[in-house]
């Protein structure tokens, strides 16, 4: 079975500074057929224009996942961290008990892309943690690489939740195929450019929810980078 998300049918926020889509409920925009997929609560797509970004604020009991397309992300925190996070590094913040956190375009002229995504820890009262990782484009390219999972396995980020994410980038007529273990579900979010999964075409900024199938393929269109989120 699949569940087409479309891109024009998000919940759309344009603060000038930031041009934000919100995949599922989010802040002022709350749609009670769209409040999260699984474990899966949150995906907003971000454009921070040169200089922007969000002043400093607080979190608790959620993991933060940060997937930088274009330009390049800067974040500080409570734990003491500081950071770039550009094209290529996954982020994982995992908010615990509370963390408050800073994230600016770290351009004054460029806009940063973004992919925000909130997934909900498999318990509350977490010690807050921080992790990220770089995975090269040829680990992703024609393949999913995997880049969060519960256990860190191959050099994923580690998120407190049963959740395999994959990311893959796809040129045209490229392929690829994940085997979906029985009682999984998919969240397959299309980040830039187009893609055929499994026979629906689905081009930048849309998703499509998959359950009770035993295999799902990607083919690129034009050019394709996909996220792919296996959840319980």
């Amino acid at each position: 079975m699949l569940t087409l998300r479309k891109a024009n049918d998000r919940g759309h926020a344009n603060h000038g500074w930031l041009d934000s889509y919100h995949t599922f409920s989010f802040a002022s925009y709350y749609d009670p057929a769209h409040m999260g997929f699984r474990n899966l609560r949150v995906i907003n797509e971000d454009r921070v224009a040169g200089g922007g970004g969000f002043a400093p604020h607080s979190h608790r009991d959620m993991e933060i996942i940060t997937y930088v397309l274009e330009g390049a992300l800067e974040h500080k925190d409570s734990m003491g961290n500081q950071s770039v996070i550009r094209p290529g590094e996954v982020q994982r913040m995992s908010a615990g008990t509370g963390v408050t956190h800073s994230e600016y375009n770290a351009s004054k002229t460029e806009t940063v892309h973004l992919l925000q995504i909130w997934v909900l820890p498999e318990r509350a009262g977490l010690e807050p943690g921080y992790e990220q990782k770089f995975f090269p484009l040829e680990e992703r390219r024609g393949q999913l690489r995997l880049i969060a999972s519960q256990d860190g396995r191959d050099g994923s980020v580690t998120a407190h939740q049963d959740l395999n994410l994959y990311a893959t980038i796809l040129g045209a007529g490229e392929a690829v195929k994940h085997e979906v273990d029985r009682d999984r579900h998919l969240w397959v979010q299309v980040a830039r450019g187009s893609a055929i999964v499994n026979g629906v075409s689905l081009t930048a900024g849309d998703a499509v929810a998959i359950e009770d199938v035993s295999h799902v393929e990607f083919v690129g269109q034009d050019f394709a980078e996909i996220l792919v989120f296996d959840l319980a």
